[in-house]
């Protein structure tokens, strides 16, 4: 495969945010009326390691789609999803942690990945098969960072 290929491979996986999976596979959890109540870990996130999985375009790339005043020293916010300013106001912790999990459990139609889901994608590179996004800590940290976005 040429260079010029592999780059527009990375290139797209990166706009998707599949850019960075986990040597660490998928933690086991229960889902109760469309939320995620029990920390993956059983520990607390660490709120600054989630602002930068948020913000890190190898892994949360959030900022592709999403703006946030607290974020403001960061370049390229995107508009197609929801400004994350005041983010623990609308959602409580178990639902922020199931939007991160998984947001199709609450949008179906969401174009949001799922950062800790490991199967059920389309043309993924084989280094990514069978990878989250995300480890179950660093949801636990960005699920931690979002709770301090209130109006």
């Amino acid at each position: 495969m040429n260079a010029i290929l592999r780059s527009s491979i990375a290139g797209c996986a990166l706009l998707f945010g599949a850019a960075t999976a986990s040597a660490e596979g998928l933690v086991a959890y229960e889902i109760v009326d469309g939320t995620i109540p029990v920390s993956l870990t059983g520990k607390p996130g660490d709120p600054e390691a989630g602002r930068a999985a948020l913000v890190d375009r190898k892994l949360g790339n959030c900022l592709a789609c999403h703006t946030a005043t607290d974020l403001a020293d960061e370049q390229f916010h995107g508009e197609v999803g929801p400004s994350l300013d005041g983010v623990a106001d609308r959602w409580d912790e178990a639902s922020l942690r199931m939007l991160v999990v998984n947001a199709k459990m609450i949008y179906e139609g969401t174009v949001m990945p799922a950062f800790h889901r490991d199967a059920g994608f389309n043309r993924v590179m084989d280094s990514f098969a069978g990878k989250p996004i995300l480890t179950a800590q660093q949801v636990e940290d960005v699920v931690a960072y979002l709770k301090t976005l209130k109006e």
